[in-house]
C-alpha cells in the first residue's frame, strides 16, 4: 500500500512538474507579453518576469518595447524644381502598445519601413533641391509627422527621422561647383572693388594734406628716391622739382648795383646842418 501511494505521489509530481514546465512563461525587462485564450486577447498585457499559462489553450506573444533602428532604402525621385535625386534615411520607432502592434498589423516592422519609403518619396516630390541640401531639420520633422499619423495606430511611436545623405547626377554636381565659383569670384571682386574705393579715399585725403604743405610733398619725393635706391639692380630716374629750378634762377641772378653816391643827411630842426 505505501509502494503504490509512493507511486502515485512521483506521478502526481512528475505531472506537476510537466504542467510547470508547460505552463511556465518567462517575459524578458524589454518584452512584453500578450496572452491569446482560444484566439482572443485575454487579459492585460504580461509584464516581465515569470508568468504562467494554460497549456494547449493560451499562446503567449513576446513583444519587443525596444527602440528599434530602420534604414530606409534610397529612394529615387524628382524635386519640385525638376531635379532627380536619391535620398536615403533612417527611422526609429519603437512600440508602445504590445496589444495593438500585434493585432492591428500584420507585421508593424515591415508596414513601418513601406510607410517610411513612401512618405520619404512624397517629401521628396514637395520639396526644392536646396531644401534637401540646407533645411534637413525641416524636412525631418515633416516626415516624423507623415510616419508617426498612421502608425498611432498601430501602438507604434516614431521616435526620430533622419534623412542620411541625398546623392544628385554628375551634370548637377557640376553645375553646382560652377555656380559657387561665380558666387565667390563675384564676392572677390566686390571686396576688391571695395578695397580701391577705400584706398582713393584715402589717396584724396593724402593729396589734399600735401597740397596744403609742400614740404611734405618733398619728403615723400625723397623717401621713395630712398626706397628705390634700395634695390641694386634698379635705375633710378630723379625728376628736378620746379621749386629746385626756381632757386637755382634766384641764384644765377647778378647782384644789383651799388648807388653812386651816399644819401644825405637830413636837415636839422633849427634849419642849419645836422652838427657831426
Amino acid at each position: 500500500m505505501v509502494d503504490e501511494l509512493l507511486v502515485a505521489a512521483a506521478a502526481v509530481g512528475s505531472a506537476g512538474v510537466v504542467y510547470l514546465a508547460a505552463a511556465a512563461r518567462v517575459v524578458k525587462q524589454y518584452e512584453r507579453g500578450v496572452l491569446f485564450r482560444l484566439g482572443r486577447v485575454t487579459g492585460d498585457v504580461r509584464e516581465p518576469g515569470l508568468n504562467l499559462i494554460i497549456p494547449f489553450v493560451d499562446r503567449l506573444h513576446r513583444i519587443n518595447m525596444q527602440i528599434v533602428t530602420m534604414p530606409i532604402p534610397a529612394q529615387e525621385g524628382i524635386t519640385r524644381d525638376n531635379v532627380t535625386v536619391r535620398v536615403d534615411a533612417v527611422v526609429y520607432f519603437r512600440v508602445v502598445d504590445a496589444a495593438s502592434a500585434l493585432v492591428k498589423v500584420e507585421d508593424y516592422k515591415f508596414a513601418v519601413s513601406q510607410m517610411a519609403q513612401t512618405s520619404l518619396r512624397s517629401i521628396i516630390g514637395k520639396s526644392d533641391l536646396d531644401d534637401l541640401l540646407s533645411n534637413r531639420e525641416k524636412l525631418n520633422q515633416g516626415l516624423e509627422l507623415m510616419i508617426d499619423s498612421p502608425a498611432v495606430g498601430w501602438g507604434i511611436q516614431v521616435d526620430r527621422v533622419e534623412i542620411k545623405d541625398v546623392s544628385l547626377p554628375d551634370t548637377m554636381k557640376r553645375s553646382m561647383a560652377r555656380q559657387a565659383e561665380a558666387d565667390r569670384e563675384r564676392r572677390a571682386r566686390i571686396i576688391n572693388a571695395d578695397a580701391e574705393l577705400q584706398a582713393s579715399k584715402k589717396l584724396a585725403e593724402a593729396a589734399q594734406q600735401m597740397s596744403d604743405t609742400p614740404t611734405a610733398l618733398q619728403l615723400r619725393l625723397l623717401q621713395t628716391v630712398m626706397a628705390v635706391a634700395a634695390e641694386k639692380n634698379s635705375t633710378l630716374v630723379l625728376p628736378i622739382p620746379v621749386e629746385l629750378l626756381h632757386f637755382l634762377e634766384r641764384g644765377a641772378q647778378p647782384p644789383s648795383a651799388e648807388p653812386d653816391h651816399l644819401p644825405q643827411p637830413a636837415p636839422h630842426a633849427n634849419g642849419g646842418p645836422h652838427p657831426g
